[in-house]
Parts: structure tokens; C-alpha cells; sequence
């Protein structure tokens, strides 16, 4: 090789690694290691991968997502063993967040997810042939064996699993409704029973359950079309929020608070990365497309695999919206 060529080629060595050096230094999560959680709530994946996406934009190092129980995740952030979690239901977690600190130890800034309903529903059919539209109506012992799965005399509800949240909600309301005597809230793990309740439903029986969206659920069974959200006689939430109106602005009151999604973070940690609180705080979600992808994974696409490349196409297909975010991010960071 000769001394010319030799010289540029390490020059241009140098420079590379240099530049390459320099472009890198500009990141502000450079050498920081971060751990997201979430629930075991598989449908959970994909909004918090999106958000570890952004995070190593950011330069950040992302380790796996674990997967615990909401109160040992709020508890992990507090604490300062894990970083960040991307589905704080707000109001519905709010008891869960205050009694791990609050806002004296967490971050909570925007709405990554709005416009989260939740509440019971029933099929269109018995719904419109009984003129149901009130779970009250549910204290009847004759309308309650209408959704009456195992023969017991009394109505099955497909609910919510313990731990989440929701089901303190549910299980006030039995009793603040007079549901005891005439519904069953069947609970445990969630995916089963709702595929039980939709078994039913394609046989013809009549059904009655609890769900939310975003969720595939919805996809499926039709609200409006298959089934219809049923009315609460009043407004009743457990604790705290016992003197709240959960009429919404249309005037129906299906008895639960629409909710939003937040990013919520360890205090500290967010104090000391500006670049990630800004991005926790702007990062925006549709909820139609969270609802898209959980569909996706209802129809057997739910792999590790095939749930990262949902999140890469939802990137791809928002790149500009996705840049945008990591650059607002990193002009916070200076």
C-alpha cells in the first residue's frame, strides 16, 4: 500500500470514529440503562414497545420488558428498581399510584392513550327483546337467568381479573346495584373466559360481560351492532372516589370514568433525563390503533416476534410523528 493512500485511509479512520464518537455523545441517554414494566397483560406489548423504541432514539440502553402484577410495577418505579411504566390507567390506578408514592415519587405528565372506555355489555338480540338496558334490570331473577351459563339460576358475568383495577369497581357495584342475589362475577383469567363468553354468543346464547378498550374484544363483538353497553341505575365507585359522576357528556352512564393511558416514571430518574420526561410527556397513541393490533393478536398473531413487528410497522408508518417525538425530546435534554 503506498504512504498516500495509507494516510488517507487512516485519516478517514480517524474522522469516522470521530464523527462516529461525536454523533453519539449527542444522545441524551447515552450509557443509561433503563427497565420498563407492564402487566401480564399481553396486549399491554405493544404501546410499550413503542415507547422503548423512542427510549433508544434516545440512546438509551432498553432492557427487556418485565411482566408483573400492577402494584409490584408502581411499587418497582417508586422504589427505583424499574424506570418506567407505559399503561397507567388514570383514574382507574389512581388508588394503586397514590398508595406507592404519588406524585411525591412518580412522574405523570400527558395522555399517551385517551378516550379508554370501559363498562358491561350484553347481546343485541336479548337486549332488544327484553328491553334491557340497565344492569339493574339484572335484580330480576327471571332477566338474570337469561345469561345464565351453568344452570344455576343466576346470571354469569364475565369479569375482571383481580389486581387490575376494575375489579374493585365490579365488585362495589354488585353490592351498590343489589346484583348479589342474581349475578355471578366470574373471574380469573380473562382471555379464557371472554373466548367461553364469544363461544356462547356464536351458538346463540345470550351473554353478558365486562370489558374495555382498547381491546380486541370490541373488534369482534360489536357494540351497536352485536351487542350494547348497558346503563347503571347511578353513579357508585369504591374508595376515594365514592362521590364521583361517571355520566358521560352524551348523558349515558355506563358507570365507570372514561380513562387515559399515561406514562408514568420514577420521579428521580425523570428529573435527571429531561430528554425522557419530555418524551413520557408528548408521545401520543390513537386508541383505534392499539385496538388494531390487539385484533391482530387475537387472531393468533401474538408472538414476541410477530408483536415487535407490529410496533416496528406502526413506526414505519408514522416515522414523521415518531421523529418528531425523539427531537422535541432531545432539544429538552439541552
Amino acid at each position: 500500500m503506498n504512504v498516500a493512500w495509507k494516510t488517507m485511509l487512516t485519516t478517514g479512520l480517524v474522522a469516522g470514529t470521530t464523527l462516529s464518537a461525536s454523533a453519539w455523545a449527542k444522545l441524551p441517554g447515552d450509557g443509561i440503562t433503563v427497565q420498563p414494566v407492564q402487566s401480564t397483560v399481553a396486549e399491554e406489548t405493544f404501546q410499550t414497545l413503542i415507547v422503548n423504541k423512542a427510549m433508544e432514539a434516545l440512546g438509551y440502553t432498553v432492557l427487556p420488558t418485565k411482566e408483573v402484577d400492577y402494584n409490584v410495577g408502581y411499587t418497582s418505579i417508586s422504589e427505583g428498581d424499574a424506570t418506567y411504566l407505559a399503561v397507567n390507567w388514570a383514574p382507574l390506578h389512581e388508588g394503586k399510584y397514590i398508595a406507592a408514592g404519588g406524585d411525591s415519587k412518580f412522574y405523570r405528565k400527558g395522555d399517551y392513550i385517551a378516550g379508554a372506555a370501559q363498562g358491561y355489555l350484553i347481546d343485541k338480540k336479548t337486549a332488544d327483546q327484553y328491553h334491557i338496558t340497565n344492569i339493574e334490570q339484572l335484580k330480576d331473577p327471571k332477566i338474570a337467568k337469561l345469561f345464565d351459563a351453568n344452570d344455576d339460576g343466576k346470571a354469569d358475568l364475565t369479569g375482571c381479573n383481580p389486581g387490575w383495577g376494575c375489579e374493585s369497581v365490579v365488585e362495589h357495584q354488585m353490592n351498590a346495584f343489589g346484583l348479589r342475589d342474581t349475578v355471578t362475577h366470574n373471574q380469573g383469567n380473562y382471555a379464557a373466559i371472554i373466548a367461553d363468553t364469544i363461544s356462547r354468543y356464536k351458538k346463540g346464547d345470550s351473554i353478558l360481560y365486562y370489558t374495555w378498550t382498547p381491546y380486541w374484544v370490541s373488534g369482534v363483538l360489536v357494540p351497536g351492532k352485536d351487542v350494547v353497553w348497558l346503563e347503571v341505575p347511578f353513579s357508585s365507585l369504591p374508595g376515594d372516589r365514592k362521590d364521583i359522576d361517571t355520566t358521560l357528556p352524551n348523558g349515558k352512564n355506563y358507570g365507570f370514568q372514561m380513562n387515559s393511558m399515561k406514562i408514568v416514571a420514577n420521579k428521580k430518574f425523570a428529573e435527571q433525563n429531561p430528554a425522557a420526561a419530555k418524551l413520557f410527556e408528548i408521545m401520543k397513541l390513537n386508541i383505534n390503533d392499539v385496538s388494531a393490533e390487539n385484533m391482530m393478536m387475537s387472531q393468533g398473531h401474538n408472538s414476541e416476534k410477530d408483536i415487535e413487528a407490529h410496533a416496528n410497522g406502526w413506526i414505519k408508518a408514522h416515522q414523521k410523528l415518531f421523529d418528531s417525538w425523539v427531537a422535541t425530546a432531545k432539544q429538552a435534554a439541552k
